[in-house]
This record gives C-alpha cells, structure tokens and sequence, in this order.
C-alpha cells in the first residue's frame, strides 16, 4: 500500500512508519518536513499535500497539538488552539484526503485516554479527543467506495514520560512500538468506525 503518514517525524509518528515501512511504500509528512510538508489547520496546505502525494490506500496522521491548562486561566483563544489545530486538523485530512484515496483506502487519526480518563489542566485534550473519536464514528457510517475510517487512542507514551509524566499521576505508559501495532491494525484490518484503545 501507499501510506501518508502525517505527523511522521514524531514520536509516534516515527514508530507507526517503521512498523509499516517493511510491507508497505511510506510517504512522512509534517510542518517540518522536506519531501512532504503541510500545516493541517491550512486548507490550502493540506490540498497541495494531496496534490504531490497523488492517490493513496491509507492516511495515517499522528498529528495534532492541544492546550494544557488550568480551567481557571484558561481563555478562549486557548482552547481554540486545540480546536484548530488536532481537532479540525485531523478532520481537514480527513475530509480532504477521502477524495485521494483508491477505493478501499483507509484513515486513522489519534485520539488519546484523556477522552475518556480526564487529568488536571487537560480539559482541552478531553473534549477535542472525545470530538475526534465523535467524528469517526459518524465519518464511518457515510464514507462511499467501501473506504474506512478508525482512530487509535494511546495512553501517554513512555517516550514523552519525562516531558508529561507529571500531568499522569498513576496512569502506566505505553511505549510507542506497542502503540503502533494499533495503527497497523487500522490500516490493514477491515474494521472501520472504531477506537482503538492502547491503555
């Protein structure tokens, strides 16, 4: 198959490739990207990414930042950096991209265990991973050419333990090599309109 990953120089984004890479043609996007670069709260961008990538069989995106703040401070304009950025971010690939991709294809986009284990300053993060999770199951239901949708919903990774670590006081990392196997599983099982939980 011929996958986008978009996010694919992070962490995660890093594993997912390389469990794909050995069966499949990978092509790693990201704001910092040299061969694929995009901004996913851009419409612009995200169609002239899937003008040089060409038609696909999967869109995988890793991608996505939110605001990590204490409710009582927390402003508008805060929360909307989630909004636009991991929720509407992931929707636009998603939207945009359903129209690259060959019949069959499928998208996987990230959530996270705060949609449904909330932390302390991450009410930003709960609300925009339970919309994600929303939209896919809805997306799945109306997509055409028997393509697919899911999203993958990784605990906090040990990798990001050090930087993170503290905004999950009990909770127990997952490395992002057992994250991956969940994309895998998105990209080349049959099941669509799910969330797959990596806790």
């Amino acid at each position: 198959m011929k996958i986008l990953i978009v996010g694919a120089s992070g962490t995660l984004g890093r594993a997912v490739a390389e469990r794909l890479a050995p069966r499949h043609e990978i092509l790693a996007a990201g704001r910092s990207s040299a061969d694929y670069p995009v901004d996913i709260t851009d419409d612009a961008s995200v169609e002239a990414l899937f003008r040089r990538t060409g038609k696909l069989d999967a869109i995988v995106s890793t991608a996505g930042v939110l605001h990590f703040g204490p409710l009582e401070t927390m402003r508008p304009a805060d929360f909307a950096l989630g909004l636009n950025d991991k929720l509407l971010g992931q929707v636009r690939l998603a939207l945009l991209g359903q129209h690259h991709l060959n019949d069959g294809g499928s998208i996987t986009l990230t959530t996270g265990i705060v949609a449904e284990e909330p932390i302390r300053s991450g009410a930003n993060a709960s609300a925009v991973n339970n919309a994600i999770e929303g939209f896919v199951r809805g997306a799945a239901l109306e997509l055409q050419r028997d393509l697919r949708i899911n999203a993958v919903s990784p605990n906090v990774l040990t990798e990001s333990w050090e930087a993170y670590g503290a905004f999950f006081p009990g909770f127990e990392p997952v490395n992002a090599t057992r994250a991956a196997l969940a994309y895998q599983r998105s990209v080349e099982g049959i099941q669509s309109g799910r969330v797959f939980k990596v806790w």
